[in-house]
Parts: C-alpha cells; sequence; structure tokens
C-alpha cells in the first residue's frame, strides 16, 4: 500500500503498522507521530495499522534559541 511519510511516498506491506513505516525512514528517537493530522501516542505505535493513503507525519524537536 502507498503512503505519504513526511511528504514522501513510500510503498509498505498491505499489513504494515506504524513501525514498519518508522523503519521506513530510520526514525531516531526523540520524535512524535501523527497519522492524518491525529497525534499517535507511543504506546499504541505497535498497535496502529495502517491504511493506504495516510499521511504520516514524524517530528523532530527543534532545539536552540
Amino acid at each position: 500500500m502507498k503512503v505519504l511519510i513526511n511528504d514522501t511516498p513510500h510503498e509498505l506491506a498491505a499489513t504494515a503498522r506504524l513501525p514498519d513505516a518508522l523503519a521506513a525512514i530510520e526514525a531516531k528517537p526523540p520524535f512524535a507521530v501523527a497519522i492524518n493530522k491525529e497525534f499517535v501516542p507511543r504506546s499504541q505505535y505497535a498497535e496502529r495499522a495502517l491504511q493506504a493513503d495516510d499521511r504520516i507525519e514524524v517530528i523532530r524537536p527543534v532545539t536552540g534559541g
């Protein structure tokens, strides 16, 4: 299935879950995730199934001043 991760198209297995998407972009903590503009708590990452055309945003904290 096709999904967008940070506005970049990715092809994932039809049974993909959020950790599969994070692995596809080699995401390194710390980060937060939203799917279709809905925040996903870290405790729900493993169980969160993905759907075709989901928009996944991996947001890293901004540091500095």
